[in-house]
């Protein structure tokens, strides 16, 4: 082998050891970003203002709810045409007579469209409101009293198609 033929041995230098540690913390960072940006961009939970007074006040909400649904009141949501449209009724199709009827439509993912409206009484048990709602998934909290007691209060998922508010 001649002198000139000689191959030198691969050399680890710091500045190898600067492009690893680059790629290394680099790929760890750029991870956490990303990861940070669809936590806070895709959360599909609720938000409640105090998770611990929520938590306390839970199962009196559900025996309150279940008294309720053993009465046999039953809602039904719709929206078509630009009006939201609620029906109560009493078990055998009965209509419901309340005092107020209110629906909170409320985004999924974020709060920044959420919207709550009264809804007038228009006889037969059903209760409306001529106002269009933006298209997308909607989780509607729907309240009805009657003599100040509140007789129904359920919450339903809809997917508006086409309307435009």
């Amino acid at each position: 082998m001649r002198a000139s033929e000689h191959k030198t041995a691969f050399q680890f230098t710091g500045y190898h050891m600067v492009g690893v540690m680059v790629a290394f913390f680099g790929t760890i960072i750029s991870v956490n970003l990303l990861m940070a940006y669809y936590a806070t961009s895709t959360w599909s939970g609720l938000v409640v203002p105090n998770s611990y007074v929520a938590s306390q006040e839970f199962n009196g909400k559900v025996a309150a709810l279940q008294k309720m649904m053993a009465t046999g009141i039953r809602g039904e949501l719709s929206i078509v045409n630009g009006q939201i449209r609620y029906r109560l009724t009493w078990p055998e199709e009965k209509p419901v007579a309340a005092d107020e009827v209110t629906a909170s439509f409320k985004r999924p993912v974020s709060e920044d469209q959420d919207f709550t409206v009264r809804l007038q009484p228009v006889g037969n048990g059903t209760y409306m409101l001529k106002q269009s709602v933006e298209p997308g998934h909607w989780i509607v909290e729907l309240k009805a009293s009657s003599g100040g007691q509140l007789i129904m209060h359920e919450a339903v998922r809809i997917d508006a198609q086409g309307e435009a508010r």
